[in-house]
């Protein structure tokens, strides 16, 4: 088949499981990947305060920012604002985080490759203390 159309609204929605992500997270999957490819993308949607866990992807990931604005941390840097319009990688086994800020939601689309039957290794939840902790001075 040289072409597929996936349409808006043909896949169901699904709630982010609590086991990796704090608060009210929907997750849209826009397309899986097609061998002897292994790319997949989600759109991603963020109620104020919500957020993934800590994370890693063996092969990094691309985030696009759709809406609102959010905050990304890797871990031992600063955390960071992102808003509608710009584009995140995160490099490949890079520990990170990324959601809604407390206030305004966030959604973006993921873009990540599988290696070895996943995109991505679960980690510990973001505590509410690093979730809270102030941006970087650049970043208000």
């Amino acid at each position: 088949m040289p072409m597929r159309i996936h349409r808006l609204g043909t896949r169901p929605s699904a709630v982010g499981p609590r086991q990796y992500f704090t608060g009210a997270v929907r997750i849209d999957p826009l397309f899986d990947p097609q061998a002897p490819g292994r790319v997949s993308a989600a759109w991603v949607t963020f109620e104020p305060g919500a957020r993934t866990a800590w994370h890693t992807h063996p092969l990094g990931q691309h985030l696009i920012v759709t809406a609102g604005c959010g905050w990304t941390q890797c871990w031992g840097g600063p955390k960071k604002c992102i808003r509608a319009g710009d584009v995140v990688y995160c490099d490949c086994g890079q520990k990170h985080w990324h959601g809604a800020t407390d206030t305004v939601a966030m959604s973006h689309i993921a873009v990540q490759e599988w290696l070895d039957g996943s995109p991505v290794q679960w980690l510990e939840q973001v505590s509410d203390a690093q979730y809270y902790a102030p941006l970087e001075a650049d970043d208000r």
